[in-house]
């Protein structure tokens, strides 16, 4: 038995005889969602805790969460969350979680600004969040955290040097190794390499370009394609990315004001984004470098940058809405420029490629990534996924952070650097893996999977309800109500119909006046006992106007019967 300090601060008790537990509630089987548990001596943590947006099929559907359930029934076992950036898929899920679970979040400097941010919009500002640097450990129960630099799309991202009674666990979070960060502050090789020749348990590694070869670009190699995209523009700029990609930001900012330039920001996210790292130092711009919106036209189109948001075509964006002519305060002209500087998250090709349309339709020239370099990922490679897998030397392997395709091409990947196949585990959300001195096993799967966030509603849309919409989107409906005795189950009005993407129009009449036809023949047919069942009449109605439908137009809409007793 060993002791520690748990979350309030009390001296607990663990069991360091049990083993080390990897329980994945999010990320590893797509792409986003990222969260997972560390369970040692009965006592947890996680590492992140993000989101998942929307794919096409999930009709109505705001946000796609982890599934928390087996998070909550850990209760007071759970010591906290452990955030290595703060990008929405590894942060976004917080203010869910936390409406439930009752603890502490551990967090970098600008992932901590950004976190306090969401938490404040839907009232957890009473949430104990602790900021920590690189190389500042800090322990929560078991386990000793040792963050390490790496560099990604965001700044203040970290990886984990976990070290439990069982050995050091490596989680590397979302990297890239850039050698040439704008900031100067490269990945902290050193550290990673450090722990590898000192032994290492475990390690958990991102495999989100784990099928592109070679090795990713430097944000530094963006400039030059930003500088040719500024360059020659007589109307405004449009630049977009992500709102919290500080790094292609400040060099926006840069060449704005080498190109006389002044920049507006549209967008919530990215007026918030620019004030935190500002605040913390690691956005740097002159003050009269920015101009409100509203003053924007009053300046010559040359002397214009928009930075703004909605690089993935999000409906009500301020991208978007400018683009359709919708946006108040901007316009946008022949002879402007839009840069699109990210990449096309999956699913979002469609909306991205609608809006870029409008650009087109207004005059604009548009740049993205497959036009100009203008954008590089902030993901490793596959040359750098090996070089990290090699500092590291872990014992054991779990690639994280991808769809199944990606951890498989990971897992293949650290075979040929010359991990054994049998110390490689390819496990998905759910799945568990228990680490010990007698090695390494899958153990008892838990409670996973997605919640859906509807609205204010989280967790009251399921499959069931996106295979309707879904269906309704496809077939449309049709409803029929109509009037029966409830004492000897004669219709005394209707069948009435309401149609919904079933006919095309001025031909519903027909094709209503067959199916009541269709209502008063299927109410023949039942029993006069059975009638007076409004349950019963309804089901066989359903069907036989499912089977009329079918046969007639060789399609299956909904069918809702209404059936009233009087």
């Amino acid at each position: 038995m060993g002791s520690c300090v748990g979350r309030a601060g009390a001296l607990m008790a663990y069991d360091s005889s049990g083993p080390l537990r990897v329980v994945p509630l999010g990320g590893l089987g797509e792409i986003g969602l990222n969260c997972l548990l560390l369970e040692c001596g009965g006592q947890a943590i996680a590492i992140d805790c993000g989101v998942m947006f929307p794919e096409a099929g999930m009709l109505g559907i705001d946000l796609v969460l982890p599934d928390f359930e087996y998070l909550r029934s850990l209760g007071d076992r759970f010591l906290g969350f452990v955030i290595t950036h703060g990008h929405e898929d590894h942060i976004g899920g917080l203010p869910y979680a936390l409406r439930d679970v009752h603890a502490p979040v551990y967090a970098t400097p600008m992932a901590s600004g950004l976190i306090t941010s969401r938490l404040a919009e839907h009232g957890l500002e009473d949430t104990v969040l602790h900021e920590f640097r690189p190389r500042q450990s800090f322990s929560l129960g078991p386990f000793e955290i040792d963050p390490i630099h790496v560099t990604h799309s965001i700044v203040d991202a970290v990886g984990l040097a976990i070290k439990t009674p069982h050995g050091v666990v490596i989680h590397t979070g979302d990297f890239k190794i850039d050698q040439t960060p704008i900031d100067g502050r490269g990945p902290d090789l050193q550290a990673f390499a450090e722990y590898g020749s000192q032994g290492v348990l475990l390690m958990l590694s991102d495999s989100t370009n784990a099928m592109s070869e070679g090795a990713t670009g430097s944000e530094s190699d963006v400039r030059g394609g930003l500088e040719d995209a500024f360059r020659d523009v007589d109307g405004r700029v449009f630049f977009s990315t992500f709102s919290s990609h500080v790094h292609r930001l400040q060099q926006v900012l840069e060449l704005s004001e080498a190109f006389g330039r002044r920049v507006a920001v549209v967008g919530r996210s990215l007026v918030n984004s620019i004030r935190i790292a500002t605040e913390i130092g690691h956005l740097k711009a002159p003050p009269s470098l920015f101009v409100d919106v509203s003053k924007v036209s009053m300046l010559l189109p040359k002397e214009v940058t928009l930075l703004t948001s909605g690089s993935q075509g999000e409906a009500r964006s301020a991208l978007v809405r400018i683009a359709v002519g919708d946006h108040g305060k901007v316009s946008m002209e022949p002879g402007d420029r839009v840069i699109l500087s990210s990449r096309v998250i999956p699913g979002n090709e469609k909306p991205i490629g609608n809006m870029v349309n409008h650009m087109y339709r207004r005059g604009a020239d548009v740049l993205d990534r497959s036009s100009a370099p203008v954008h590089v990922s902030g993901h490793a490679s596959r040359d750098e996924l090996a070089l990290m897998l090699k500092l590291v030397q872990p014992r054991f392997f779990v690639p994280v952070h991808g769809e199944y395709r990606h951890l498989s091409h990971h897992r293949h990947l650290a075979q040929r650097v010359g991990l054994a196949a049998d110390d490689v585990y390819l496990i998905e959300d759910g799945q568990t893996l228990e680490v010990d001195a007698n090695g390494a096993r899958r153990g008892e799967s838990v409670q996973a999977g997605r919640v859906f966030v509807d609205g204010k509603g989280v967790g009251d849309v399921d499959d069931v309800v996106l295979r309707d919409r879904r269906h309704l989107s496809r077939d449309g409906l049709l409803l029929a109500v109509l009037t029966v005795d409830q004492h000897t189950g004669d219709l005394i009005s209707g069948p009435d119909f309401v149609s919904r993407g079933v006919f095309e129009q001025g031909e519903e009449a027909q094709y209503f006046d067959a199916a009541r036809t269709v209502v008063t023949d299927t109410l023949a047919a039942i029993t006069a006992e059975s009638r007076t069942d409004s349950l019963e009449v309804s089901e066989e109605i359903r069907r036989a106007l499912r089977r009329y439908l079918s046969r007639t137009l060789a399609r299956r809409p909904i069918v809702l019967p209404y059936v009233m007793e009087m």
